[in-house]
C-alpha cells in the first residue's frame, strides 16, 4: 500500500494506516472513473436486491483489497450479504458503501464511497450493531468535477481534495462548518403523495415561498446521490429528506442505518448540524441488522429542528395546515 496517499497531521494516528488505505483506493476509484468504459453496465442485484452496476463490484473488491493490510478486522458493504473478516489481529471495523448513487454513472453527475470506523469487538455483528455514536471515524469520497474526501473523527471535520498528478488527497480545510441557513431544500418530489403528513406539511409550507407562513422563496434540488447532497449541503446549508412512505418496502425509509445515514450524520453534527430519523437523533440509534433502513433527514440544525417540530404536532393540528396549506390536495 502507498504510504503518502493522503496529509495525516490532523488523523488520528492509530487510523493513519485505514485512513491511506482508504485514501488509496477512493483516488483508483477516481482515476478509473475519469478513464471512462462501460461502467453503467448492470451486472445483477446485491444481497439487498438493489441493482448492480459494474462500477458497483469494482468499488467494492478495490476497497476491501485495500483495507486488508490497514489493521481492519472485520469489513462490512452494502454490496455484501454478511460482514466479512479481513485481519484477525486488526483493531478496526470499517462500513462501507463503495459507491453511493450509481444510478447517475452513465450522466456523469456526482457519485461517491461513504465509510464509517468503528473500534473492532470478536464478533461482526458486536462490531457493527451496536449505537451510531460509537463511530470513530466516517466520511465520503465524492467524485465529481473535483475528487474530495470529508472525515471527521470526532473533532470537527475534515476536508481534502484529490491532487490528480500526485494521486494524494492534501488538507483544504481542517475544521470544515456548515453555513446556519440555506433556503434550498432537497426531496424527491415525485413520492409526495406517498409522504406521511407531517413532511407534506412542510414541503408545502416551503413551496408557498413569500406568501406563506415562512414567508421566505426556496429553491428544490434533488441529485439522487446522497453523497453529492451532502457534499452541498455542508459548503452551503439547506435540508436533505427521504422519509419514509407509504409504498411497500419503504415504511422504514429506504438509506441504510450502518453504511449511509450513520457516517453522513456523524459528519453533520461535527459541523454543526443536525441528522434525524425526523424525530431521534441518528446518532442516538442502535443498528440492529446489516441492512437495516431508516428515514432520514439532515441539514441546517434549525431546518432539521423545524421537521421534528411538524412530527411532534397532534394528527388533527397537521391535518389542519394540511387543509389550509396543501398545494396539491386533491
Amino acid at each position: 500500500m502507498t504510504a503518502d496517499r493522503i496529509d495525516t497531521g490532523r488523523i488520528p494516528s492509530g487510523l493513519h494506516p485505514v485512513m491511506q488505505a482508504l485514501a488509496e483506493a477512493g483516488a483508483a476509484l477516481a482515476q478509473l472513473i475519469r478513464g471512462g468504459g462501460d461502467l453503467g453496465a448492470p451486472v445483477g442485484t446485491n444481497a439487498d436486491g438493489d441493482g448492480q452496476k459494474a462500477l458497483d463490484v469494482l468499488a467494492d473488491d478495490l476497497f476491501r483489497n485495500a483495507l486488508a493490510g490497514a489493521g481492519v478486522r472485520w469489513f462490512a458493504s452494502e454490496e455484501q450479504e454478511q460482514a466479512l473478516p479481513l485481519d484477525p489481529q486488526g483493531a478496526l471495523a470499517v462500513a462501507l458503501d463503495p459507491l453511493d448513487g450509481s444510478s447517475n454513472i452513465d450522466t456523469n453527475l456526482s457519485i461517491g464511497s461513504i465509510f464509517s470506523i468503528y473500534p473492532a469487538e470478536a464478533t461482526a455483528e458486536a462490531s457493527f450493531l451496536r449505537p451510531a455514536r460509537q463511530q470513530i471515524g466516517a466520511g465520503y469520497i465524492i467524485y465529481g468535477p473535483r475528487c474530495a474526501m470529508m472525515v471527521s473523527f470526532g473533532d470537527g471535520v475534515q476536508h481534502y481534495a484529490l491532487d490528480p498528478d500526485s494521486g494524494r488527497f492534501r488538507l483544504v480545510d481542517d475544521r470544515l462548518s456548515m453555513p446556519d441557513c440555506s433556503f434550498e431544500f432537497a426531496i424527491n418530489a415525485s413520492n409526495y403523495r406517498h409522504w406521511p403528513r407531517p413532511v407534506r406539511a412542510y414541503i408545502d409550507d416551503c413551496l408557498a415561498g413569500i406568501d406563506g407562513p415562512r414567508e421566505r422563496n426556496f429553491n428544490m434540488r434533488w441529485l439522487a446521490s446522497l453523497v453529492a447532497e451532502a457534499h452541498r449541503i455542508l459548503m452551503r446549508g439547506g435540508v436533505f429528506l427521504y422519509p419514509a412512505d407509504a409504498r411497500k418496502g419503504y415504511e422504514r425509509g429506504r438509506l441504510r442505518l450502518l453504511y449511509e445515514c450513520a457516517p453522513i450524520a456523524f459528519l453533520v453534527e461535527q459541523a454543526g448540524g443536525r441528522a434525524t430519523d425526523t424525530a431521534e437523533p441518528i446518532l442516538d440509534l442502535v443498528t440492529t441488522a446489516l441492512h437495516q433502513r431508516t428515514p432520514f433527514v439532515f441539514g441546517s440544525a434549525e431546518k432539521v429542528a423545524r421537521i421534528a417540530a411538524y412530527h411532534d404536532l397532534p394528527e388533527p393540528e397537521i391535518s389542519a395546515l394540511f387543509g389550509n396549506r396543501g398545494l396539491f390536495r386533491a
